[in-house]
């Protein structure tokens, strides 16, 4: 943030400010690696004396002792490292199971967890050369239990490794080693009571378990051995290592114990968390009474927060409700049961063995007794021996040894004590909240407990190295609701995240201070916040029967608009569910105490509170809600605004509660209130969503469950695997031609059905496809079919395809139309929108009762595909598009709900027309076309007899008699003439049948048309237009979450749902658009599911780097299922780029070629003009000393970058390139500002050479494109977050035609995750070569390539500066020169306007400034 006095932070971010001398934010990260530390650092000289290169090194282990014990301590030595490919090429390549030393082994460990920490590929070393992992894994895992001389930081890193194992389970390699530490043998661990109680509820466990005995008979010792050992491995981590470490912290201790422990606890929390690893471990957690254990710890009950914030998300997978054994989901009465059977046991035990003790107790019914009270109360009055009675009768505990044996008598009554034993009974036998009356009674505004709290939601600067207390997305889920309880609380901490951005700003700009007389002043002003005038609660409703909060809370919030009038706008259009956070400060700061924006926020402006509510409305002069509506609202004096807000129940209970034992009423104390922008603002909306379907039986297709889940087959939803298989498809246009589809299918035999000799097939064909295991029996047998006609009009000719599909996007078409899951990957320009049309129009025509829901990421997407549907044979009737954002479609059409019933009635009124001159034209009397009823009335006595008549005697008809004996004639006077062709008695009926389609077609509408004359609201039509009369409805993801419950409530129902950009889309909004639906009968009617995305692209967007990085929340569910092995169809041709720019980001995909046109059109033969080649990197050296700058945290400039790039396209439009065809993209939001900055002073407001199409970021330009893109690296210090290849491939591809890249080349080329595309850009010049004699567009061929002497070489940015000040000034004069002389004429007034200019007369540019921008010119 910036350090300037009473200002916002975003102050300082114009021209690129830098912020000199002003410390680093609290809690920075230090990780930032620089190229001279690279080139310097005493790692590099080690890198490529011994690994670096492709010639074999010989081993030290000298080197890899003094690196462990000199580098390894500090983070970017291990970047350094990690970068210099330590790991791949010295550590993994030397490495002997057994015999390399521990620090060799805990070297690789520290390596793979930096890969991790990096979010790049960590096991591809392990993979390439997986004959030594075994033998490594087996040192890894010896290293956990006996650690010897370890500190405990080394063991933490050891844990994380292994965590980092279990997240892994993907790969095979890991999976298969893994799998042997939580398999059904770690039961051998159990007290024997309480195996014998699992071998009676589930008897078959008895007979695994004498298996695994046999087995172990016919191993040999060093194999048994190993054996006993995997299966005693965790439970010996938690008895020999964890609890010792836990019972050893003191208050005084270091922080490195608490800190392993924390990581224990994220372990077993990753292993309780998948089914696979919690299905065994779950009972041993439970015997080993780890839960309570940790309970009872110092760190607990006074050390560290975060550690009970942990032990609190393990207590909640120790308790979810799923049978572990079987994975099923357990109701609330199962759960129910479970819990009463426990009770009766302890009652039982407890009137056995206890009967004058606990009698009372063991008759009391359980509600009475399974209360923690209640069991406190009953059971504390026994003694040590009489509860370790009890806990062995139940057993809890193993039997107590003999009193003979002094030291195990003494050491099991200090391990069981009484204290021990009343806590294990009260946590196992206590009844808990299930855990949807948690979520139902968790408020969904987050309160500044929960916003400010680092180990939930941590600050801007998470490093990706701590342990926090958050869920994970990784591979697999317990169960549905475990799936949803996730994805809930990462949305609404990622939404707190942005809550406290907001807040923070809004806040800091109010200034507040404390005056004279102790009242909270506010010295300055935000437009998104107000101070409070008036709080008053106006309504608590009586809560609903069965829930203990009230049903309903309302409050009137008033404020003093006295502010400018768009501001004043802004607040009175606040719309009803808008939702608004109410603020308390109490400032203990003077006005004479200035604000720094770099300290910590609570303590300078004294925040006490923060409570969310939702708008109802505006109040009007008589105290009543505004309502929404056509209608103007009032016009209301004054400058005072009261708003009615809905506040949140379930907190205003717990207020309530905390304010009845003596807490300070929150309600009275509110001094700000503060609203958000609502594209930012929809979070509330989800997260009922979200709840919602918690509360719901989720029904998801059954062929769809485990896969979603992350269990089973992945393959089992592929069409070819699922029951229903449709054998015989009208393909309808998407082939061109017969050859066309031959080529389709290079694996299968075409066999067309046999035509008449001479006649050409044409499409469309219907295709019977057979697959078999070998070419011989795999078929397609085709039969080509003629389009009905339609009618005589132009308008009647169907819409067709012109797109000639390649065969894996015919194979993506097919997998689309079937039966199943469908995941299309589709690299940048291989025609993704096109394949999703395709299958939208197939289903449209081969299945027409059935209904399909478009789903997009973003409204871009949604309406370029929107308007590619249009131009295919699709009625537009039926076509609806839901949400904001149709105002985007490129058409005069209004498609949303309301627009498309005017259409209806519209369409009802020009159908009208026409059956009332059908009328005429048949001379019927009487008023026919007044409703759709009697035009109904009409066709079926008048038209339908009439075409009933001529048609019956068609047998005898003659070729003039079809024409002559045709009713309809007049009506058909404004059709092209004439209407019959006289050729053959054949054509002339299949017109005539055509003109009666026509004449059909209008009444088959009317009559869809009717119920609208019946409904008389706007409302009514819209909701039957949803679920009746549209078949292809489209929105975006966010609009699927925001409406759902009105969706389901209109009992809005589809068939297939077709999602594109799905590896954009977070996991929880692709899963939203499932169930937007509820089931019929129990099922889920969902048939189809076709997701294309492309998951080597920019995945969904996650501002919290710990919620990106820790809990995995930037993984899409089409990238796990990607990870899952789910099948996919990779599309493999690309018709956007050039092939040599295709080139830089083709190796990321299996197989990427280009389509025909690349080498055919004229745009990819000719060059690009002014120079030489089509991409070139163009290395930007430092300019005054400075690369690149950051003025405020992650807020990256490039000043010669930015001056370069606009040098460039100025350059660029001298020659004659259009404006619209070049973008500027850049890969931070600090440079994109600096570069409009530079533009606006630089050209553009000149006329001549004006604004470029774009000035973006490239993750805001993924999914679109431009012929020249010229591109801005930034970063010159480390290589930042382009070492994401994701973006890397975005950032290359945005490019048809022309790519010209700015950066540090020595910084980028050395990241060997970029190694492929960087060493092709290398290979050219690292300085522009210009052609500036060209005009565009260009003759030269792309083949003809100039000489290096033919180029003009530009040696740095100032040159390239000068040479375009210098083409501009005789692009001027020649532009003078040419103009005419002036003619004498009459002199008369000329009107001037606002800048003194005179109209009428030509704009004389002005000249062009070109002094390079400093730091000190930049500053406002």
């Amino acid at each position: 943030m910036a350090s300037v006095q009473g200002e916002p932070p975003a102050k300082a971010l114009k021209h690129g400010v830098q912020n000199k001398g002003a410390a680093k934010p609290k809690g920075r990260s230090i990780n930032t690696l620089t190229v001279e530390q690279l080139e310097s650092d005493v790692i590099s000289q080690l890198a490529a004396e011994n690994w670096s290169g492709s010639t074999a090194k010989s081993f030290s282990s000298e080197i890899v002792e003094n690196i462990y014990t000199n580098e390894l301590g500090a983070v970017k030595k291990v970047m350094m490292l990690e970068v210099s490919q330590y790991l791949e090429k010295y550590l993994w390549k030397f490495y002997v199971p057994h015999k390399s030393s521990l620090s060799h082994v805990i070297s690789i460990m520290i390596m793979v967890n930096e890969k991790f920490r990096e979010r790049v590929p960590a096991w591809e070393a392990f993979k390439n050369s997986p004959d030594n992992f075994p033998g490594f894994f087996e040192d890894v895992t010896r290293l956990i239990i006996s650690p010897d001389s370890l500190s405990y930081k080394s063991q933490t890193v050891v844990l994380v490794f292994l965590i980092h194992i279990f997240n892994s389970l993907e790969v095979d390699l890991i999976r298969q080693h893994a799998q042997k530490l939580v398999s059904l043998s770690i039961w051998t661990n159990l007290k024997p009571g309480r195996l014998s109680e699992l071998y009676k509820e589930t008897p078959k466990m008895k007979k695994f378990m004498s298996a695994i005995k046999k087995q172990d008979g016919r191993l040999s010792k060093e194999e048994l051995q190993k054996a006993v050992f995997e299966r005693q491995f965790l439970y010996r981590l938690i008895t020999e290592r964890f609890y010792p470490t836990l019972h050893s912290i003191t208050e005084k201790d270091s922080t490195d114990k608490t800190h392993y422990c924390e990581r224990v606890l994220e372990l077993l929390i990753d292993l309780q968390a998948q089914l696979p690893t919690r299905r065994f471990l779950n009972t041993l957690l439970d015997d080993l009474h780890v839960v309570v254990t940790c309970k009872r710890s110092l760190v607990f009950q006074k050390g560290s927060k975060l550690f009970s914030q942990l032990l609190d998300m393990l207590e909640f997978y120790v308790g979810f409700e799923i049978n572990d054994l079987t994975g099923e989901p357990m109701t609330d009465k199962e759960m129910t049961d479970i819990h009463y059977r426990r009770i009766r046991a302890l009652q039982k035990a407890a009137f056995c063995n206890f009967g004058e003790e606990l009698r009372r107790f063991a008759l009391s019914n359980v509600a009475s007794i399974d209360s923690d009270g209640s069991l406190y109360k009953y059971l504390s009055p026994l003694d040590d021996k009489q509860l370790s009675a009890l806990a062995v009768k139940l057993s809890l505990i193993p039997e107590p040894p003999s009193e003979a044996d002094e030291v195990e008598f003494g050491s099991y009554t200090k391990t069981y004590n009484k204290e021990f034993l009343l806590d294990l009974m009260v946590f196992r036998y206590e009844r808990r909240l299930s855990q949807i009356e948690a979520i139902n009674e968790m408020p969904l505004y987050p309160t500044e407990a929960i916003v400010w709290d680092e180990n939930i939601v941590p600050g801007d600067y998470y490093s990706g190295q701590g342990c926090l207390a958050l869920p994970k997305l990784n591979l697999q889920f317990l169960t549905l609701h475990d799936y949803l309880l996730r994805n809930f609380h990462l949305f609404r901490l990622e939404s707190t995240y942005e809550i406290r951005q907001d807040i923070e700003d809004a806040v800091y700009r109010m200034k507040p201070w404390m005056s004279e007389s102790d009242t909270t002043l506010f010295g300055g002003w935000a437009r998104m916040a107000q101070p409070i005038e008036g709080f008053n609660v106006v309504e608590v409703a009586k809560p609903k029967l069965g829930e203990n909060h009230p049903a309903r809370v309302r409050a009137d919030v008033s404020i003093l608009l006295n502010t400018r009038g768009n501001i004043r706008n802004e607040w009175e259009s606040l719309r009803k569910h808008d939702v608004a956070f109410l603020i308390t400060v109490r400032p203990s700061n003077t006005t004479s105490v200035r604000y720094n924006f770099k300290g910590d926020f609570i303590p300078q402006v004294g925040l006490l509170y923060v409570r969310g509510c939702e708008i109802e409305g505006m109040l009007d002069a008589d105290g009543r809600v505004i309502e929404e509506g056509p209608e103007p609202r009032p016009q209301l004096r004054g400058n005072v605004r009261t708003f009615r807000v809905w506040l949140d129940p379930n907190q205003y209970k717990r207020d309530m509660t905390s304010h009845e034992g003596g807490q300070e009423d929150v309600y009275g104390t509110f001094n700000i209130i503060m609203r958000r922008k609502p594209k930012e603002n929809n979070f509330k909306a989800v997260l009922e969503t979200i709840r919602d379907l918690m509360n719901t039986e989720c029904v998801v297709p059954d062929w769809l469950q485990d896969i979603l889940l992350g269990y089973g087959d992945p393959g089992s939803a592929h069409y070819s695997r699922m029951e229903k298989h449709i054998g015989t498809l009208d393909w309808n246009d998407t082939f061109l031609s017969e050859e066309h589809l031959k080529h389709s299918f290079p694996d299968h035999d075409v066999v067309m059905e046999k035509s008449e000799e001479g006649v050409e097939n044409l499409p469309p064909f219907t295709l019977t496809i057979e697959d078999g295991e070998d070419k011989e029996s795999k078929k397609v047998l085709a039969q080509n079919h003629q389009m009905l006609n339609r009618g005589p009009y132009e308008y009647n000719v169907p819409k067709k395809n012109s797109i000639k599909f390649t065969p894996t996007q015919v194979e993506a078409i097919r997998a689309g139309t079937n039966y199943g899951l469908t995941m299309v990957v589709g690299p940048p320009g291989t025609g993704k929108t096109d394949v999703a049309v395709q299958i939208i129009s197939n289903l449209y025509h081969n299945f027409p009762e059935q209904r399909t829901l478009i789903v997009t990421h973003s409204n871009q997407a949604l309406n370029q595909l929107f308007e590619k549907i249009m131009e295919l044979d699709i009625d537009e009737r039926h076509l609806l598009r839901m949400g904001h954002g149709e105002e985007g479609l490129e058409t005069d059409k209004d498609f949303s709900r309301y627009g498309r019933v005017n259409f209806v009635l519209s369409q009802r009124l020009a159908l009208l027309e026409e059956v009332g001159r059908l009328q005429t034209s048949l001379g019927v009397q009487g008023d026919v076309s007044y409703t759709c009823e009697t035009a109904a009335h009409f066709y079926l006595y008048q038209v339908l007899s009439r075409w009933e008549k001529y048609a019956g005697g068609y047998d005898t008809y003659s070729l003039e008699q079809v024409s002559s004996e045709f009713p309809f004639h007049p009506f058909f006077q404004d059709a092209p003439q004439p209407l019959f062709k006289g050729k053959s008695k054949e054509l002339d009926w299949e017109i005539a049948e055509g003109c009666f389609r026509h004449i059909k077609r209008i009444f088959t509408q009317l009559d869809e048309f009717r119920p609208f004359e019946l409904l008389r609201s706007g409302a009514d039509r819209a909701r039957y237009l949803l679920i009746k009369e549209a078949k292809i409805i489209a929105m975006t993801c966010t609009h699927a979450a925001l409406k759902r419950h009105d969706l389901v409530a209109a009992r809005f129902q589809y068939d297939n749902i077709l999602m594109e950009e799905s590896a954009q889309i977070l996991e929880i909004e692709t899963f939203i658009p499932l169930l937007l639906q509820n089931p019929e009968d129990g099922f889920n009617r969902l048939k189809r599911w076709i997701m294309i995305g492309d998951h080597h692209q920019l995945p969904p967007v996650i501002k919290n780097m710990a919620f990106q990085k820790y809990s995995n929340m930037e993984q899409s569910l089409f990238t796990r299922f990607v990870r899952l092995g789910v099948p996919t169809v990779d599309l493999d041709a690309q018709g956007r780029a050039r092939g040599s720019i295709a080139n830089l980001y083709r190796w990321r995909y299996k197989k990427l070629g280009d389509l025909s046109h690349i080498s055919q059109l004229e745009q990819y033969k000719m060059a690009n003009a002014g120079f030489r080649f089509d991409f070139q990197i163009v290395d930007v050296p430092d300019f005054n000393g400075v690369g690149e700058s950051e003025p405020n945290p992650y807020f990256y400039q490039n000043l010669a970058e930015a001056e370069y790039c606009v040098a460039t396209f100025m350059y660029m439009r001298l020659l004659g390139y259009p404006a619209e065809k070049i973008t500027i993209l850049t890969t931070y939001n600090g440079q994109k500002h600096l570069l409009r900055d530079v533009i606006a002073q630089r050209c553009g407001a000149n006329p001549l050479i004006g604004q470029p199409h774009k000035v973006t970021t490239v993750d805001r330009f993924q999914g679109q494109q431009n012929d020249y893109i010229i591109l801005s690296l930034v970063r010159t210090r480390n290589v930042g977050h382009l070492r994401d290849v994701r973006r890397l491939v975005v950032a290359m591809s945005r490019a048809r035609l022309g790519l010209y890249v700015f950066g540090r080349v020595s910084l980028f080329q050395n990241c060997v995750e970029l190694t492929p595309t960087f060493t092709q850009l290398v290979q050219r010049p690292l300085r522009l070569h210009l052609l500036p004699s060209e005009t565009y567009p260009t003759s030269r061929l792309v083949a003809d390539s100039p000489s290096r002497e033919d180029a003009m070489i530009i040696p740095d940015m100032p040159a390239m500066c000068q040479f375009v000040y210098d083409l501009y000034g005789s692009s001027v004069e020649m532009m003078m020169q040419s103009l005419p002389k002036e003619v004498p004429v009459e002199t008369e007034e000329k009107p001037v306007e606002d800048d003194g200019k005179v109209k009428g007369q030509p704009v004389v540019t002005k000249e062009i400034e070109f002094e390079v921008l400093d730091d000190s010119a930049a500053k406002e």
